[in-house]
Parts: C-alpha cells; sequence; structure tokens
C-alpha cells in the first residue's frame, strides 16, 4: 500500500502563489507516474498535471504557462507550483500515483486552495 500526503494549500489572492507538496511512503512501486487533480465544489474531479519518472511533464490547457509539476525520485515526492492564480482555480487539489504496471492508482486526502480577494 501507498500512502500520500499532501500540504502547502490556503487562501491566496488572485494572481498570487502557491506551492502543492506531496509525500509518498509505505510499499513504492517501482514505476509510476505522479500527478494533481483537483475538484471544485459540485464538479468533477480533473487531471491538472502529471509527471513521468523521467521527468516529462503533461498540463492540461487551463494551467499550461501558470503551473509547473515536478519530482523527486530519491524523496519520493511531487509538487506543483502554481503562479497567476485565479478564483476558477479553487478547488480541493489531490495527490496522485499510477503505477505503470498493475495500474493501481492511489490518491491523498487532498488539500484546499482557495483563490479570493
Amino acid at each position: 500500500q501507498v500512502q500520500l500526503v499532501e500540504s502547502g494549500g490556503g487562501l491566496v489572492q488572485p494572481g498570487g502563489s502557491l506551492r502543492l507538496s506531496c509525500a509518498a511512503s509505505g510499499s513504492i512501486p517501482f514505476s509510476y507516474i505522479m500527478g494533481w487533480y483537483r475538484q471544485a465544489p459540485g464538479k468533477q474531479r480533473e487531471l491538472v498535471a502529471s509527471i513521468a519518472p523521467d521527468g516529462a511533464t503533461n498540463y492540461r490547457d487551463f494551467v499550461r504557462g501558470r503551473f509547473t509539476i515536478s519530482r523527486d525520485n530519491i524523496k519520493s515526492t511531487v509538487a506543483l507550483q502554481m503562479n497567476s492564480l485565479k478564483p476558477e482555480d479553487t478547488a480541493v487539489y489531490y495527490c496522485n500515483v499510477h503505477v505503470y504496471f498493475g495500474g493501481q492508482k492511489y490518491w491523498g486526502q487532498g488539500t484546499q486552495v482557495t483563490v479570493s480577494s
């Protein structure tokens, strides 16, 4: 089993920045994709960004150019630097691990991000 713990959420004004972090522990698999998802009230959970073990990244259009995802394979952590935040970025942000072989998915408990004046 893999445990994921997110941190770094909070309240920020429009145009501001936040940095989210996620730490993985437990039976960490050899090869996996790490990603960030978000879920706003009344909406479906959606992918924000993901990063492969070799550092290859994937961003959804609505965050490209504003957010940056990174990972540390030794420390088993993933971060999301969020700049130029907008009110529509308000959501609970979840860390995700997707195992290449077997297809197992693991989720953190989520961290709240609120963008408001």
